[in-house]
């Protein structure tokens, strides 16, 4: 065999001799490199992993957890209903008074909830909006009292609240509602001082005295005649002369900041652009003239005497270089006789502090108008204070019997009185 045909041998062709001697060639259809790979390659078994066993403790914990949170979840719940439903209701609440300011009118619930929430009346602030809310859109929020009023507020002023009210309670408090429907008509007259007004309306059950009092010295208004008026250390009342006279109808219970609206209302009516221009023309303010009115109220003994009373007032004021005091008794007066006997142990001043800017005559060191008015005028006082009688006339006194006397000069003036009024002490 030569070595072309050895190297055919050895590519796969096998010669295989025979009895009878003849070469026949025979192909094997097993293909060498597959049969190899065949024979080397291991016989892979599939193995089935079992799952992970759970553990029975495993189970149990993972439901009392649940069980525990569920359970949480619905105490809280319970605990948050029932703080709102005693928002909304009293149940629990304590009759505790809680003095809440609110010092501009708001319009909306939300404002009003959130002013009870921040005074620790309420405690789940957002359920009660919600429920306001849905309870205005049942009820309406325009009648209070039977009387309809398409823009109802919550007015400024100082409200005495307790959570025994309840939500809706609380919220009609704050909108001027009265406790009853029971009403009472009440009259004051001119020169009426806050004093006087105060306690009548606490002697027919209105409001409470404390009330008003905060109301008057603190809530401010927006009624032109008052939007701008400050209290003064000095002045006892700072709206003295705005209470203005009439008869009111009140309702038993109202609230403080509802009552004063009703006097400022009437009288910013009353006192029209034709009175303020009035006063710009005499250089004052309509403050001043309400002072000069005052005055005239209580001097006076009628409404004839009132313009002759405003004239020497105007005199004087117009000559304060030889008549730096006004000379009026009726301003000391007031300290002693009104606001004195009003002062408690917890009052800002004592008489005789008021008395320095209130003494306008004898030793006095207050040149020209007091502070603040005596009284509160009504509008034939006002009207004088506006319209003075054109006189030279700087002195005038009474007798016992009303008459009144007027004179130009001092010598005048003590002659007169030597004449007509030997007992007064001049």
């Amino acid at each position: 065999m030569d070595n072309n045909e050895l190297e055919n041998t050895q590519g796969g062709i096998n010669p295989v001799d025979t009895a009878g001697g003849s070469k026949d060639i025979y192909f094997s259809n097993v293909e060498p490199e597959k049969a190899n790979n065949q024979a080397e390659q291991p016989k892979v078994t599939a193995v089935k992993r079992r799952p992970p066993v759970k553990k029975k403790s495993q189970g149990i914990t993972g439901t009392y957890v649940f069980f525990i949170v569920v359970t949480a979840l619905s105490l809280l719940f319970s605990i948050y209903a029932v703080m709102c439903l005693n928002d909304v209701l009293a149940i629990t609440k304590t009759s505790s008074t809680v003095t809440v300011s609110l010092n501009e009118s708001i319009d909306n619930i939300d404002d009003a909830v959130d002013l009870l929430s921040d005074n620790g009346l309420i405690k789940c602030k957002n359920f009660c909006k919600l429920f306001a809310k849905f309870r205005e859109s049942q009820v309406g929020p325009q009648y209070r009292n039977g009387v309809y009023n398409k823009d109802w507020k919550y007015e400024a002023g100082v409200y005495y609240l307790t959570g025994k009210m309840g939500l809706e309670g609380m919220l009609q408090t704050l909108q001027g509602s009265s406790e009853t429907a029971e009403t009472v008509n009440l009259t004051f007259p001119e020169g009426y001082t806050i004093p006087d007004i105060v306690n009548k309306l606490s002697e027919n059950e209105v409001c409470d005295k404390a009330a008003l009092l905060s109301v008057i010295q603190s809530t401010d208004f927006s009624y032109s005649l008052v939007s701008n008026l400050e209290a003064k250390e000095e002045v006892p009342y700072r709206l003295e002369g705005y209470l203005f006279p009439d008869t009111y109808e009140f309702y038993i219970g109202e609230s403080a900041s509802s009552v004063i609206r009703k006097f400022l209302s009437n009288g910013d009516t009353k006192i029209t652009e034709k009175y303020r221009k009035r006063a710009e023309e005499l250089g004052y303010s309509m403050n001043d003239i309400i002072i000069i009115a005052s005055i005239i109220q209580c001097e006076a003994g009628n409404e004839e005497q009132m313009k002759i009373i405003s004239s020497v007032i105007h005199n004087r004021l117009s000559d304060q270089a030889n008549f730096p005091l006004l000379g009026i008794d009726s301003t000391a007066d007031y300290i002693t006789n009104e606001v004195g006997p009003s002062l408690t142990s917890t009052s800002a001043h004592t008489a005789d502090y008021y008395m320095t800017y209130y003494n306008t005559t004898g030793s006095a060191t207050q040149v020209g108008l007091p502070p603040g008015p005596i009284c509160n005028p009504g509008m034939v006082a006002i009207k004088a204070a506006l319209y003075p009688e054109n006189t030279d006339y700087y002195y005038f006194f009474h007798d016992t019997k009303g008459n009144m006397y007027t004179a130009k000069t001092y010598s005048e003036f003590k002659q007169k009185i030597q004449t007509y009024a030997p007992y007064l002490k001049y």
